[in-house]
């Protein structure tokens, strides 16, 4: 029964994160072709800001002659405003807008149209999905996040893990795996002369995507309530239980 409870939110769970993410991976692609052809130029703005929201005034930075190894001279290049084409493009290009630096070199073109996120992100944004549906398919609520993530990983695996108390370690090592990649590739772009590839930042980001989608999943579906409160109700791989701390006691 806890056992058939625990899956059941981690279905809908991993749904959720798969289906918003879909959603919004999607969209990076149809967005653009939504718009008449050589109707977005080639951008350069900054992330967690509006740079393009309007031609003048408020949002508007990305539109100006930028100085100082940010941005570029986008009047040369042709303005543009998310909040002046079909609502459903304005909605994508103005997460982008916010989330994304949208370099027009790291990106690439739908219909002569700049994409509203940078390759990266599309990597990100496809792992995220695989990461849902992965979980709605192989994880499990067990009350943590760490037990709840590794979950994914299948019994077989995880009886070894557990017996030998190694969850930790295996938790520690798909972090390493994921995260260090992009890492690695983005702060060596960023400290030297090194220049990835849209290729590597697809498959980086990918990686991490991944990851994080897992995360986010165990996060929410991570839930002692459903378990009444009895850590020795959960059923882990390799015969290992749950113990409440003393505080919790």
């Amino acid at each position: 029964m806890e056992e058939e409870l625990g899956k059941s939110r981690a279905q809908k769970v991993g749904s959720w994160v798969f289906g918003v993410s879909l959603f919004f991976l999607i969209s990076f692609f149809l967005a653009p072709a939504t718009l008449g052809a050589d109707s977005v130029p080639r951008l350069s703005g900054r992330a967690n800001a509006f740079d393009y929201a309007q031609d003048d005034g408020w949002g508007s930075w990305g539109n100006g002659v930028n100085e100082g190894g940010i941005g570029h001279n986008q009047p040369a290049e042709g303005l543009f405003s998310w909040t002046q084409i079909n609502p459903y493009a304005g909605f994508i290009y103005s997460f982008g807008d916010l989330n994304c630096h949208q370099k027009y070199e790291r990106s690439w073109e739908i219909n002569g149209n700049q994409m509203p996120v940078c390759t990266r992100d599309v990597g990100i944004f496809l792992g995220l999905a695989i990461g849902g549906w992965l979980f709605s398919r192989r994880g499990s609520n067990r009350w943590t996040i760490t037990d709840s993530f590794l979950s994914v990983l299948g019994p077989k695996r995880l009886d070894l893990i557990y017996e030998s108390s190694k969850r930790k370690v295996a938790a520690a090592a798909i972090v390493g795996i994921s995260v260090l990649p992009i890492a690695i590739d983005g702060f060596t772009q960023m400290l030297t002369s090194y220049e990835s590839t849209n290729p590597v930042r697809l498959i980086t980001g990918g990686a991490f995507g991944v990851f994080l989608g897992l995360l986010i999943a165990a996060m929410f579906s991570a839930k002692p309530s459903d378990f009444d409160g009895r850590p020795e109700l959960v059923r882990l791989p390799g015969r290992a239980r749950l113990v409440k701390n003393k505080e919790e006691e």
